[in-house]
């Protein structure tokens, strides 16, 4: 996957994200929202993550494509959150 597909993917989950956000308060769903929800933040980490991984290797002369997605438990938390969530 290259930058310009992992952006896509990035404004894709941010899309459905807002509108899940923007539907929440009046669905009867709100379980199941806040289901999709954390996984779309979890999935979005990971992208920023490896996005970021391979824009370090192209900085310093290294494969790009050596970048590899990182489980959500290496991921999570490391960006600061400005969707609401602390």
């Amino acid at each position: 996957m290259d930058d310009q597909n992992i952006l896509t993917t990035i404004r894709s989950l941010v899309d459905e994200e807002h509108d899940l956000r923007q539907n929440e308060a009046g669905s009867m769903r709100g379980q199941e929202n806040s289901e999709r929800l954390r996984h779309l933040e979890e999935s979005l980490d990971q992208c920023w993550d490896l996005l970021r991984q391979r824009r370090a290797r192209s900085q310093y002369g290294q494969d790009p494509d050596g970048a590899a997605v990182r489980p959500v438990s290496q991921v999570e938390g490391y960006w600061p959150r400005t969707r609401g969530r602390s």
